[in-house]
């Protein structure tokens, strides 16, 4: 990759990076109905988003779209998935296999996106020592041993909200350098090197639930 390529990931706005999946997912879509251009005025008009903030978005890529032509659609699909990283693989552990960490090691979907659950780990005698989709399930007390052995270095948080932050702190000493978190619980972390997710289902349910209720009282 060349460093205007890595120039470019350092200076995304994090809307734009929220946006590319879109488009993803849209020339994923026109390549296996063997669509060849798009331009993008089409892109626009089929997810809402203004065409000229495409073209913004798109720039931070190495690829370029013909006048009057668009994108090429295969190239475009490549670009934006190397972009990502969805095409090289990160390993991660999970820690919570509940029912929502269970739900995530059976999704399949997610190792098309580079992400591969190599483990789960949790406080429960009953799964412990378990697979579940050929994910072993071990003891927490093993999270260091174990992930040093699958070289991961993402950590899935799926645990109740008042271990989020211990979760996180033993993930962290055991050399994970990015954090997906699942609870509400904002956690804090003291190293620098260490990215931060959250993906708080419930903060999405609140949001929509909001919106649905203004919607409602204006048709009442």
């Amino acid at each position: 990759m060349s460093d205007n390529h890595n120039l470019a990931k350092e200076l995304l706005p994090e809307p734009t990076l929220r946006r590319l999946p879109w488009y993803l997912a849209y020339v994923s879509l026109l390549k296996s109905k063997e669509v060849e251009y798009v331009s993008s005025t089409q892109i626009a008009k089929e997810l809402n988003v203004d065409a000229s903030q495409i073209a913004k978005d798109l720039s931070f890529l190495s690829v370029k779209g013909k006048t009057r032509i668009g994108y090429k659609v295969d190239l475009l699909e490549r670009e934006l998935q190397n972009f990502l990283g969805f095409k090289k693989g990160h390993n991660a552990v999970i820690v919570g296999v509940g029912s929502l960490g269970a739900a995530l090691i059976q999704d399949s979907g997610l190792s098309h996106y580079g992400l591969n659950i190599v483990a789960g780990f949790d406080v429960n005698p009953e799964i412990i020592g378990q697979e579940m989709c050929n994910v072993p399930i071990y003891d927490i007390s093993e999270l260091e041993k174990k992930r040093k052995k699958l070289r991961a270095e993402i950590g899935i948080i799926t645990v109740p909200v008042e271990s989020a932050q211990d979760v996180a702190d033993l993930m962290i000493a055991s050399g994970i350098k990015a954090l997906w978190n699942f609870t509400p619980f904002r956690i804090r972390v003291a190293a620098e090197d260490v990215v931060i997710q959250n993906t708080s289902i419930y903060s999405h349910l609140a949001v929509m639930y909001n919106r649905l209720g203004v919607k409602l009282r204006q048709t009442q």
